[in-house]
């Protein structure tokens, strides 16, 4: 299995107001930053939305069959650090405006539910694999809020959309390869022979976390054989796409992305090298209609915002990096989807930005085509 190395490395989650959250246009940009920005369909630098109001959202984002956009999020304006639920917001006007559909896991007593892989099984059923933290901490005992352990992943399946949801407990394993905690994130991706994958870390003691894909050959119902992207080294947070037969890209997170790659259906990886600096970190893939191959990322530098590189040769060579939004302080998640008219939902959170001063799902509608990237 053959990997390749980049072309030079570029700078680089309450309560609701309401059931149903209009999306705020905001007039006001942050600070410019050096890095060239996307355009929308007219040409022009597309303004942030505040999608959802008053969340830490880490936004995980599914375009459903019927069009519709769902946002899978962490519904309390904390970073994990409270109580709180896995909602879903959906979007039927191309991501401008966003309502309440359902909870895929609500959260029990003196837990949260924060921790999320999403999307569509083979069937069309929508599917979110959670997890999250106790804060049920032995008597004399406490420490800090919500780290008292991670939960065991629950299976949320949704034959409606996202408006109604049945768990299932029992359908992931509780504990990893080395009988550490599981944690999913990113999507759920069907694979060349329609078995689903999804990434999750098993995290066993202090940075010594290490990346599994498990697969599922019954829709999602069951889940086993991992694979070690990594056995090595520590690894995290890392998002999936198929290439198409046997072909996959993995981008861990580290303190940068590190890019994989396998050859053999996501049974083995190998390791080719640095995606992103320091900071720039976690990544999401979006195969674009034109051929191209879209990875977002959340850019925590000095310099914090969203940023996009586009790959035209399955991940060998990769575009220099384009602005999405800037936010200020806890920000980034991004994930993105692409509609039928070929724009792209990009949406990520943010604690603060120029045009809203607290945790907000924020969302940008922009058009690849119009967006250059040498």
């Amino acid at each position: 299995m053959s990997c390749f190395a980049n072309r030079a490395h570029c700078p680089m989650k309450k309560l609701l107001l309401a059931a149903v959250v209009l999306a705020i246009p905001c007039a006001v940009r942050s600070a410019e930053t050096s890095l060239p920005r996307v355009r929308d369909r007219d040409g022009k630098v597309p303004e942030p939305i505040v999608a959802v109001d008053n969340v830490c959202a880490w936004p995980n984002l599914t375009r459903l069959p019927d069009g519709a956009v769902l946002a899978t999020i962490f519904n309390q304006p904390s970073h994990g650090s409270v109580a709180g639920d896995v909602d879903c917001y959906a979007s039927t006007d191309g991501g401008r405006s966003w309502q309440k559909r359902g909870t895929p896991a609500a959260h029990e007593p003196d837990t949260n539910r924060m921790n999320v892989a999403a999307g569509l099984t083979t069937g069309g059923d929508l599917l979110v694999i959670s997890s999250g933290w106790s804060n049920r901490y032995p008597e004399g005992q406490q420490r800090a809020a919500f780290r008292a352990g991670i939960l065991e992943p629950w299976v949320c399946r949704s034959a409606d959309g996202g408006r109604t949801w049945k768990v299932d407990r029992k359908a992931f394993p509780a504990r990893g390869p080395r009988g550490g905690d599981c944690i999913p994130f990113g999507d759920i991706v069907p694979g060349a022979d329609g078995q689903l994958r999804v990434a999750i870390y098993e995290v066993l003691k202090l940075r010594d976390d290490r990346v599994y894909v498990y697969r599922s050959p019954d829709d999602g119902k069951t889940w086993g054989e991992p694979a070690a992207l990594d056995e090595k080294n520590f690894r995290n947070e890392t998002a999936l796409v198929h290439l198409g037969g046997g072909k996959w890209l993995a981008a861990a997170r580290v303190s940068e992305l590190q890019l994989y790659r396998s050859e053999d259906d996501a049974k083995t990886w190998a390791a080719c090298g640095p995606l992103t600096r320091p900071s720039q970190h976690p990544g999401d893939f979006l195969p674009l209609r034109d051929g191209r191959l879209m990875l977002t990322y959340g850019n925590r530098t000095a310099d914090r915002g969203v940023d996009v590189r586009f790959t035209r040769d399955a991940g060998k060579t990769w575009s220099a990096p384009l602005r999405v939004a800037d936010f200020q302080g806890d920000g980034g998640y991004p994930a993105s989807v692409q509609l039928a008219d070929g724009s792209v939902v990009t949406a990520y959170y943010a604690s603060k930005s120029s045009y809203h001063h607290r945790y907000h799902m924020g969302v940008v509608v922009w058009d690849p085509a119009k967006s250059a990237a040498e």
